[in-house]
């Protein structure tokens, strides 16, 4: 498929009529709102020639992480790109008492596996306000008593609910727990493999091991990576809600985060992390007090058409932006589109990974999954 960067003076028709494809399937593939207008360095994916020889495509676990309130449709619209489904997530008290999510997950298992798409549970450190808990991971990792406890209920939970698999993602780890928390890891791998379970980890994007910070200190990518079935690199979230405007996951990042992990843990255990969200700054960014506000990579677009903005795109980020102004307040925007994820996919296929998981599936973005599945056999 061939990618489309808009110019002055297109539309829609203009485009098709130059490709010589119908302006339905321009239209359909983009999600173009009618009356069908158009943002200068708007990025749009376009249909493949009719009887174009179909190129070689290597295969990829693909795995999406939804809450348990995404809407159905966009849950149904989203696994047949799947292969497998992480719900997010189950929590634990300091004593190894399993904490369920705030809403029912047998809607989301029962729909995987109607798609033949495996469901997962995440497993997360999460407290009653929401936020990672690290005094909760000491306490469980530090006690045999409440990893017994812990395992056992997650084990009933799963067998009765059909989940083929754990995913353990646990963040902020204090570098003193790194190996208690490496330890937990294998004790787990021991527990569920057995029963045909699969474990893998959620890892920070570190760029090499004695990287220092809270995120990064207390994993052990070489040691994770030999016991877990896979990883993700949570390659996302360089330009974050609290943080400064930036790319959410500028590729030169990316590729130094994966250019390390290659090190550490054999390729066809590593997923590659995929944002399929943007934020939006107002600005002056100040830290401590500025907020950006969570949009879709579609509803960006949508908001650079309203407000006349033409998209930029970073080259060495090799992510879109623009800016804007509404009400007085400066806005800048940072979110991917085809160019920014193909990016992301051709550093799949050079360095052989495993999979791609998307953070997260909540919205609906119909370009992306086509792409995927012109780049890759999906397993």
């Amino acid at each position: 498929m061939e990618i489309y960067v808009v110019k002055a003076g297109d539309s829609v028709d203009s485009i098709a009529a130059s490709y010589g494809i119908p302006p339905s399937d321009l239209i359909y593939i983009n999600q173009l709102p009618p009356p069908y207008p158009l943002a200068i360095g708007q990025s749009l994916l376009l249909p493949p020639e009719v009887g174009a020889p179909v190129p070689y495509r290597p295969s990829l676990v693909s795995n999406g992480y939804a809450y348990t309130y995404i809407s159905q449709w966009v849950l149904e619209q989203t696994l047949p790109f799947l292969t497998s489904l992480s719900v997010f997530s189950y929590g634990f008290t300091a004593e190894g008492d399993l904490v369920f999510p705030p809403l029912d997950d047998n809607r989301l298992v029962q729909a995987a596996l109607q798609y033949g798409v495996r469901p997962i549970l995440t497993l997360t450190p999460l407290d009653a306000s929401g936020q990672f808990n690290n005094n909760l991971i000491t306490s469980v990792v530090s006690s045999q008593d409440a990893t017994d406890n812990l395992f056992g209920q997650l084990l009933a939970v799963m067998e009765m609910k059909g989940y083929a698999g754990i995913d353990i993602d646990f963040e902020y780890i204090r570098a003193q727990d790194r190996d208690l928390f490496t330890a937990f890891v294998q004790a787990a791998a021991d527990y569920f493999h057995p029963g045909g379970y699969s474990v893998s980890v959620a890892l920070a994007p570190k760029t090499s091991a004695a990287q220092p910070g809270l995120l990064y200190e207390g994993k052990d990518y070489a040691a994770l990576g030999s016991i877990a079935d896979y990883v993700l690199l949570m390659t996302y979230e360089w330009g974050y809600k609290y943080g400064p405007n930036m790319a959410v996951a500028p590729l030169n990042m990316v590729r130094r985060v994966v250019e390390y992990a290659v090190t550490e843990i054999p390729p066809d255990k590593i997923h590659l992390g995929i944002p399929n969200y943007g934020y939006d700054w107002p600005l002056p960014y100040v830290s401590g007090e500025t907020v950006a506000v969570t949009i879709g990579n579609v509803e960006a677009v949508q908001i650079a058409i309203r407000n006349n903005a033409p998209i930029l795109f970073d080259e060495t980020a090799q992510s879109p932006y623009f800016r804007y102004t509404q009400n007085n307040i400066d806005h800048e925007v940072w979110f991917e589109d085809v160019r920014s994820i193909q990016q992301k996919f051709d550093l799949v296929k050079e360095f052989g990974l495993q999979g791609a998981g998307y953070w997260q599936i909540m919205r609906w973005w119909r370009a992306n999954w086509i792409l995927l599945e012109e780049n890759f056999e999906i397993l």
